[in-house]
Protein backbone atom coordinates (compact mmCIF):
# COMPACT_ATOMS: atom_id res chain seq x y z
CA UNK A 1 0.00 0.00 0.00
CA UNK A 2 1.52 3.25 -0.81
CA UNK A 3 0.34 6.24 0.72
CA UNK A 4 -0.38 9.45 -1.68
CA UNK A 5 -0.17 12.10 0.63
CA UNK A 6 2.47 14.80 2.21
CA UNK A 7 4.54 13.01 4.53
CA UNK A 8 7.35 15.82 5.75
CA UNK A 9 7.50 16.91 9.23
CA UNK A 10 8.25 20.38 10.36
CA UNK A 11 8.98 23.03 12.90
CA UNK A 12 6.06 25.33 12.84
CA UNK A 13 4.57 28.11 15.66
CA UNK A 14 3.41 26.67 18.84
CA UNK A 15 0.81 29.42 19.44
CA UNK A 16 0.51 32.82 19.35
CA UNK A 17 3.97 35.01 20.43
CA UNK A 18 4.75 38.64 20.64
CA UNK A 19 7.78 40.75 21.87
CA UNK A 20 8.07 44.29 22.31
CA UNK A 21 11.06 46.60 21.88
CA UNK A 22 11.43 50.39 21.94
CA UNK A 23 13.68 51.93 18.52
CA UNK A 24 14.55 56.09 18.77
CA UNK A 25 11.19 56.30 20.23
CA UNK A 26 9.29 54.37 18.00
CA UNK A 27 7.35 51.42 19.66
CA UNK A 28 7.64 47.74 17.52
CA UNK A 29 5.31 45.10 18.39
CA UNK A 30 6.16 41.87 16.70
CA UNK A 31 3.24 39.16 17.01
CA UNK A 32 3.87 35.29 15.23
CA UNK A 33 1.65 32.76 15.05
CA UNK A 34 0.95 29.67 13.12
CA UNK A 35 -1.24 29.61 10.25
CA UNK A 36 -1.55 26.77 7.85
CA UNK A 37 -3.39 27.99 5.26
CA UNK A 38 -3.47 31.74 3.45
CA UNK A 39 -7.34 32.18 4.92
CA UNK A 40 -5.68 31.89 8.48
CA UNK A 41 -2.65 34.12 7.43
CA UNK A 42 -5.42 36.66 6.69
CA UNK A 43 -7.45 36.50 9.22
CA UNK A 44 -4.54 36.55 11.95
CA UNK A 45 -3.25 39.76 9.65
CA UNK A 46 -6.96 41.13 10.15
CA UNK A 47 -6.78 40.29 14.09
CA UNK A 48 -3.38 42.54 14.84
CA UNK A 49 -4.98 45.31 12.62
CA UNK A 50 -8.28 45.38 14.49
CA UNK A 51 -6.38 44.86 17.96
CA UNK A 52 -3.64 47.89 16.97
CA UNK A 53 -6.12 50.02 14.58
CA UNK A 54 -4.34 52.97 16.15
CA UNK A 55 -1.45 52.16 15.13
CA UNK A 56 1.20 53.88 12.54
CA UNK A 57 1.93 50.65 10.27
CA UNK A 58 0.81 47.05 10.87
CA UNK A 59 3.50 45.73 8.12
CA UNK A 60 3.47 41.72 7.87
CA UNK A 61 4.72 38.39 6.26
CA UNK A 62 3.59 34.93 5.96
CA UNK A 63 5.03 31.76 4.64
CA UNK A 64 1.81 29.08 4.39
CA UNK A 65 3.43 25.70 3.62
CA UNK A 66 6.71 23.69 4.83
CA UNK A 67 9.74 26.06 5.65
CA UNK A 68 11.61 27.95 2.97
CA UNK A 69 8.47 27.57 0.33
CA UNK A 70 7.28 29.98 -1.73
CA UNK A 71 4.54 28.39 -2.91
CA UNK A 72 2.03 30.34 -0.62
CA UNK A 73 4.14 33.50 0.41
CA UNK A 74 2.93 37.12 1.13
CA UNK A 75 4.26 40.48 2.88
CA UNK A 76 3.39 44.32 2.92
CA UNK A 77 5.48 47.05 3.89
CA UNK A 78 1.87 49.23 5.16
CA UNK A 79 2.78 52.10 4.01
CA UNK A 80 6.48 52.10 5.05
CA UNK A 81 9.06 53.17 2.43
CA UNK A 82 8.97 50.75 -0.10
CA UNK A 83 10.95 47.14 0.64
CA UNK A 84 11.67 48.37 4.51
CA UNK A 85 9.02 45.91 5.99
CA UNK A 86 7.44 43.23 4.24
CA UNK A 87 10.18 41.80 2.56
CA UNK A 88 12.56 42.24 5.06
CA UNK A 89 10.14 40.46 7.48
CA UNK A 90 9.88 37.82 4.72
CA UNK A 91 13.60 37.12 4.08
CA UNK A 92 13.78 36.33 8.06
CA UNK A 93 10.95 34.09 7.81
CA UNK A 94 12.12 31.53 4.33
CA UNK A 95 15.26 31.46 6.56
CA UNK A 96 13.75 30.52 9.79
CA UNK A 97 13.54 26.85 9.06
CA UNK A 98 9.33 27.81 10.46
CA UNK A 99 6.53 26.51 8.35
CA UNK A 100 3.41 27.51 8.66
CA UNK A 101 4.01 31.18 10.21
CA UNK A 102 2.74 34.65 10.17
CA UNK A 103 4.93 37.73 11.63
CA UNK A 104 3.23 41.14 11.83
CA UNK A 105 5.57 44.02 13.48
CA UNK A 106 3.30 46.78 14.78
CA UNK A 107 5.04 50.12 15.07
CA UNK A 108 3.74 53.23 16.85
CA UNK A 109 5.88 56.20 15.15
CA UNK A 110 7.66 57.75 18.29
CA UNK A 111 9.08 61.12 15.93
CA UNK A 112 12.31 60.57 14.74
CA UNK A 113 13.06 59.06 11.17
CA UNK A 114 14.61 55.74 10.88
CA UNK A 115 15.85 55.88 7.72
CA UNK A 116 15.66 53.39 5.19
CA UNK A 117 18.26 51.34 6.70
CA UNK A 118 17.25 51.74 9.81
CA UNK A 119 13.46 50.83 9.14
CA UNK A 120 14.91 47.37 7.20
CA UNK A 121 16.78 46.93 10.64
CA UNK A 122 13.97 47.13 12.68
CA UNK A 123 11.33 45.70 10.95
CA UNK A 124 13.65 42.36 10.26
CA UNK A 125 14.52 42.36 13.52
CA UNK A 126 11.44 42.55 15.38
CA UNK A 127 10.79 39.09 13.20
CA UNK A 128 14.10 37.59 14.91
CA UNK A 129 13.80 38.83 18.29
CA UNK A 130 10.09 37.46 18.49
CA UNK A 131 11.44 33.89 16.79
CA UNK A 132 14.47 33.58 19.24
CA UNK A 133 11.84 33.22 22.18
CA UNK A 134 9.20 31.40 20.00
CA UNK A 135 7.78 28.05 21.57
CA UNK A 136 7.81 26.04 19.09
CA UNK A 137 5.91 22.75 17.55
CA UNK A 138 5.59 20.24 15.06
CA UNK A 139 3.58 19.60 11.96
CA UNK A 140 3.26 15.96 11.71
CA UNK A 141 0.35 15.40 8.50
CA UNK A 142 -1.86 12.00 9.51
CA UNK A 143 -3.69 9.27 7.65
CA UNK A 144 -6.21 7.22 8.62
CA UNK A 145 -5.92 3.69 7.73
CA UNK A 146 -9.05 0.69 7.73
CA UNK A 147 -7.49 -2.13 9.25
CA UNK A 148 -9.48 -5.59 9.55
CA UNK A 149 -8.42 -8.36 11.83
CA UNK A 150 -9.28 -11.65 13.17
CA UNK A 151 -10.11 -11.44 16.55
CA UNK A 152 -6.99 -13.57 17.05
CA UNK A 153 -4.98 -11.03 16.37
CA UNK A 154 -5.98 -8.25 18.08
CA UNK A 155 -3.60 -8.10 21.13
CA UNK A 156 -0.51 -8.62 18.83
CA UNK A 157 -1.89 -5.87 16.22
CA UNK A 158 -2.55 -3.34 19.25
CA UNK A 159 0.97 -3.79 20.61
CA UNK A 160 1.92 -2.73 17.10
CA UNK A 161 0.44 0.47 17.35
CA UNK A 162 2.87 2.85 19.75
CA UNK A 163 5.58 1.94 17.58
CA UNK A 164 4.01 3.80 14.91
CA UNK A 165 2.23 6.59 16.37
CA UNK A 166 -0.90 4.90 15.81
CA UNK A 167 -4.07 5.81 17.69
CA UNK A 168 -7.34 4.00 17.66
CA UNK A 169 -9.99 6.47 16.21
CA UNK A 170 -12.76 3.91 16.22
CA UNK A 171 -13.34 0.12 16.39
CA UNK A 172 -15.65 -1.98 15.08
CA UNK A 173 -16.24 -5.75 16.44
CA UNK A 174 -18.37 -8.22 14.09
CA UNK A 175 -16.81 -11.23 12.55
CA UNK A 176 -14.10 -10.01 12.33
CA UNK A 177 -12.54 -6.53 14.20
CA UNK A 178 -12.45 -3.73 12.01
CA UNK A 179 -10.17 -0.84 13.33
CA UNK A 180 -9.50 2.88 11.87
CA UNK A 181 -6.39 4.22 12.80
CA UNK A 182 -4.96 7.82 12.63
CA UNK A 183 -1.20 7.70 12.13
CA UNK A 184 1.59 9.77 10.85
CA UNK A 185 1.62 9.55 6.88
CA UNK A 186 5.28 8.63 6.34
CA UNK A 187 4.76 5.46 9.03
CA UNK A 188 1.27 4.14 6.98
CA UNK A 189 3.19 1.93 4.31
CA UNK A 190 5.81 0.60 7.51
CA UNK A 191 2.57 -0.40 9.78
CA UNK A 192 0.35 -2.10 7.07
CA UNK A 193 3.48 -3.90 6.05
CA UNK A 194 3.67 -5.09 9.59
CA UNK A 195 0.35 -6.17 10.23
CA UNK A 196 -0.26 -8.10 7.46
CA UNK A 197 2.79 -9.82 8.28
CA UNK A 198 1.84 -10.12 11.65
CA UNK A 199 -1.21 -12.01 10.31
CA UNK A 200 0.27 -13.96 8.01
CA UNK A 201 -1.36 -12.03 5.35
CA UNK A 202 -4.75 -12.66 6.41
CA UNK A 203 -5.24 -8.74 7.32
CA UNK A 204 -6.60 -6.12 5.11
CA UNK A 205 -5.32 -2.46 5.02
CA UNK A 206 -6.57 0.59 2.88
CA UNK A 207 -6.72 4.16 3.21
CA UNK A 208 -9.75 5.10 5.01
CA UNK A 209 -12.50 6.82 3.27
CA UNK A 210 -12.58 10.67 4.04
Amino acid sequence: MAVMSPTARYPIPAGRHRCEEIILRSRFITTVACTPSVEEARGFIDSIRSEFADASHNCWAYLVGPPASTAQVGYSDDGEPHGTAGRPMMTVLEHSGLGDVTAVVTRYFGGTLLGKGGLVRAYSGGVKLALESLPRAEHVPTVDLLVIVAYASVTPVQRLLPAYEAQVVEEVYAADVTYRLRLPAGRADALAEAVVGLCAGEAVVELAPD
